[in-house]
């Protein structure tokens, strides 16, 4: 069986249950079109989810998902959902996703993917085949494996994280 590169693409034509009423796919559907390419890449390596579940009694959840929405998708439009796996763990993955429209980049997305127990839902190790499989695609400039767990303050406990696309509010005139 061949093995995708470093990167995936799945094609994607855009149906009426794709649209919202203004005609365009609504937003989350391309949440669901990426859903389809992380699932069809794993079949590619010969890995399908169901069998996972069944033989090694594990499945993906998503933990975090972000998208950036460019431009707007329309009926019929043959689109091309671009994947690549960009950090990875024995436990989590994050992959890189775009979605396009012949050159025009319509979405830019990532998610981080967490391997759990199918019987406890608890996150767990992948079968070291499968990550020996994900570890030959990962992009090259795959970076440390990222920490699933939130942040901890100087007291360690959690806090929530704030990114630049959610910055802290400006504290309001003469607070410290």
């Amino acid at each position: 069986m061949s093995r995708p590169g470093r990167g995936f693409e799945f094609a994607v034509r855009v149906y009426y249950e794709d649209t919202d009423a203004g005609g365009v796919v609504y937003f989350a559907n391309y949440l669901r079109f990426m859903e389809r390419a992380r699932t069809e890449w794993l079949r590619r390596l010969g890995f399908d989810q169901s069998e996972l579940r069944e033989r090694q009694g594990i499945l993906f959840v998503v933990r975090n998902v972000e998208a950036t929405y460019h431009l707007p998708a329309r009926l019929d439009d043959a689109l091309t959902v671009q994947s690549r796996l960009v950090s990875l763990s024995r436990v989590a993955l994050r992959f890189d996703q775009r979605i396009t429209r012949g050159d025009a980049v319509l979405v830019n997305g990532s998610s981080d993917v967490i391997c759990v127990g199918a019987a406890s839902l608890r996150p767990c190790r992948m079968p070291p085949p499968l990550l020996d499989v994900l570890a030959d695609v990962a992009d090259p400039a795959c970076s440390q494996p990222f920490s699933t767990a939130a942040p901890t303050n100087q007291t360690g406990s959690r806090r929530s994280q704030q990114t630049d696309s959610n910055p802290a509010p400006d504290p309001p005139p003469g607070a410290q």
